[in-house]
């Protein structure tokens, strides 16, 4: 059964390059971004890799832990990573998961047999940490994933979880936002008591709220 958005992401025990873990409690409070790869030794992951673990500090700034997930063994893992870190200039600084039986893939519905019937398609996760998955992306073999704009949609979801507000088209952080529709005016005039611009009654704009 597929994942949906709102749902519980599913909780797993697993081994990691960085030991065995148990997915929920290792999330603890924090934000959580699983992304997984087909296999060990392909490019346009290798480059993902590197690149998440040159950025990492971006994603520790937001409270958010990242953890990666190959269907090969934490073994293969650990030789990958040497590759890594030759060819993209850093080291993998976060876990990544071994699961060759694919217990983890399955569970989190990676495997699409209109794509491949045997390797996981290259999955992207946010999680609440409440546990609920608040993003789901699927990505083709060919395209490398853009980790900028991950980032740009966790500030997204954690501005929108903090604050009545929407974020817009192409929005980034600092822009303008939108009042949820959820507000009735009269709500929306005690959280925002300087008023909003508002071409249609639908559409009420805002400066971004700051914490």
């Amino acid at each position: 059964m597929s994942i949906r958005l709102g749902d519980t992401a599913p909780d797993f025990t697993a081994p990691t390059t960085h030991g065995e873990i148990s997915f929920h409690e290792w999330l603890g409070d924090s934000w959580g971004v699983l992304f997984s790869h087909p296999k060990d030794f392909t490019p346009v992951c290798t480059t993902e890799l590197g690149e998440v673990a040159r950025i990492k500090a971006e994603f520790d700034r937001r409270g958010v832990k990242v953890i990666g997930l190959s269907v090969d063994p934490v073994d293969s893992h650990e030789t990958w990573e040497a590759d890594i870190a030759e060819t993209q200039g850093t080291p993998v600084n976060f876990p990544m998961i071994g699961d060759p039986e694919r217990r983890v893939a399955d569970l989190y519905d990676m495997i699409h047999p209109n794509a491949n019937d045997t390797l996981t398609v290259r999955s992207v996760f946010v999680i609440a940490p409440d546990k609920t998955v608040k993003l789901t992306l699927t990505y083709p073999a060919s395209t490398g994933r853009n980790f900028d704009e991950i980032l740009r949609v966790i500030d997204s979801l954690q501005l929108t979880a903090r604050h009545k507000v929407a974020t817009p088209a192409n929005w980034s952080p600092g822009n303008d936002v939108i009042i949820g529709a959820g507000l009735s005016d009269d709500e929306a005039a005690e959280l925002f008591p300087n008023g909003w611009v508002a071409p249609k009654p639908y559409l009420r704009i805002v400066p971004q709220p700051t914490d």
